[in-house]
């Protein structure tokens, strides 16, 4: 691959990522509760998600979706409904007192499980790496090697993106002390996850 392609892609794969959204929204949330220990578990989990969904984009499913309106629909309901019943959980979560360390712990599997679903369950991904990953692929190369390049700077570039979001966030934690603001956090996230559930049903599937 030429390295003018490869850092079009990167360039191109930062500024979507960068873009705040359901996936970050979620990391944050943990970020704010659990703290740095979060880190490791929902970066693992983002990083697996994004390469289940570009793989699965790359095998063939992202043009099978777009090609089925049942397939397309039943997992865009599922999707959808996942976010949703995340989003009223951490709108409904607790506020343990003021203290940093007052909200009871999350299992790292935990953390990782939503993480991954969340990020994967999105068939606007799925469909858009199928449009969009090819865009960067020279046909008179070998497919497979190209692919794995441009698989594993997303996944790494995803996996910066969430760390990076998840040790800001972890670091402002120490400084959010009124469970007021805690709360107003929660539901805010809260209120992301769920829009993005609602907005992936009422999105369309693309003719």
């Amino acid at each position: 691959m030429d390295v003018s392609v490869w850092l079009a892609f990167a360039a191109a794969a930062i500024t979507l990522l960068v873009i705040p959204g359901p996936t970050i929204s979620l990391v944050m949330s943990y970020a704010l509760s659990q703290g740095h220990r979060a880190a490791l578990a929902i970066v693992a989990g983002v990083a697996l998600g994004d390469l289940t969904a570009m793989s699965l984009s790359l095998l063939g499913l992202g043009a099978v979706l777009a090609a089925s309106a049942t397939l397309f629909t039943l997992l865009k309901w599922l999707g959808a409904a996942y976010l949703v019943y995340l989003g009223i959980k951490l709108w409904r979560a607790p506020v343990d007192g003021a203290e940093p360390g007052a909200a009871r712990p999350v299992a790292a599997r935990v953390m990782l499980g939503h993480a991954w679903l969340v990020t994967a369950l999105n068939p606007k991904s799925i469909v858009f790496f199928v449009a969009f990953v090819p865009q960067f692929v020279d046909p008179a190369r070998p497919y497979l090697p190209q692919a794995v390049i441009l698989v594993l700077t997303f996944v790494l570039l995803a996996a910066a993106n969430a760390l990076a979001y998840a040790l800001a966030a972890s670091s402002l934690k120490g400084t959010i002390r009124r469970p007021a603001v805690q709360r107003w956090i929660n539901r805010a996230g809260g209120s992301v996850l769920i829009g993005a559930g609602v907005m992936t049903v009422a999105w369309r599937r693309a003719s």
